[in-house]
């Protein structure tokens, strides 16, 4: 088996210091840190997406799975610097003001970090006002709104008002237990995903 498929399956497996470990050799070894992200770790999380899609693994082996790919990317990352690879897109990720449940955002935020995109998490309870301080700050091509709570929906179509009135470029996307399209459509929002994996995957289209 090759050295990349033993990160891509330790990956998925959550082995992260088995992952830190093949990844120092495999840079040894003179593979470049950009095939080594995405051969080994991107595919992997990547399967791990759809298999969570498809209620094949859970909350937890997601979790493990994400941490084993932080643990390699940040071996990756002065590499990847050194080599010049650009992040897909920056997106900046939190859940709407009023809200404090995050285990869905994070969950979300780590399938971004899998397709490859920088992502600012600005917490919980953020306000419109600091959506777009975060998007402007950071040049985000997207803003990713969650809410788990149906009182505090409403404040995402503040969030798209302001980015509207600010005549940001960035997008605005949303997601949570009680969020839907046509709710979507009725906010103006750019788009809305049912999962965390569809979620990373409507980022990445959209940057």
């Amino acid at each position: 088996m090759s050295i990349l498929n033993e990160i891509n399956q330790n990956m998925q497996r959550g082995k992260a210091p088995i992952v830190k470990e093949l990844i120092a050799n495999a840079l040894e070894q003179g593979i470049p840190a950009k095939k080594i992200l995405e051969e080994g770790l991107l595919t992997a999380m990547n399967v791990v997406g759809e298999k969570f899609k498809n209620n094949e693994v859970f909350v937890p082996e997601v979790l493990v799975a994400a941490r084993a790919m932080n643990a390699g990317v940040e071996i990756l990352k002065p590499y990847l610097i050194k080599a010049g690879v650009e992040d897909k897109g920056i997106v900046v990720i939190g859940t709407i003001k009023g809200d404090l449940h995050d285990i869905g955002k994070n969950l979300v935020k780590m399938m971004m970090e899998g397709k490859g995109l920088k992502v600012i998490d600005l917490g919980v309870s953020v306000t419109p006002e600091a959506f777009v301080a975060g998007a402007k700050e950071h040049n985000a091509n997207v803003i990713a709104c969650s809410a788990l709570l149906t009182t505090t929906m409403g404040e995402m179509k503040n969030v798209v008002e302001k980015v509207k009135a600010e005549n940001l470029n960035t997008k605005v996307i949303i997601g949570g237990a009680p969020i839907t399209q046509s709710f979507c459509d009725s906010i103006g929002a750019d788009g809305y995903s049912p999962d965390a994996a569809t979620a990373a995957e409507l980022a990445l289209s959209l940057c």
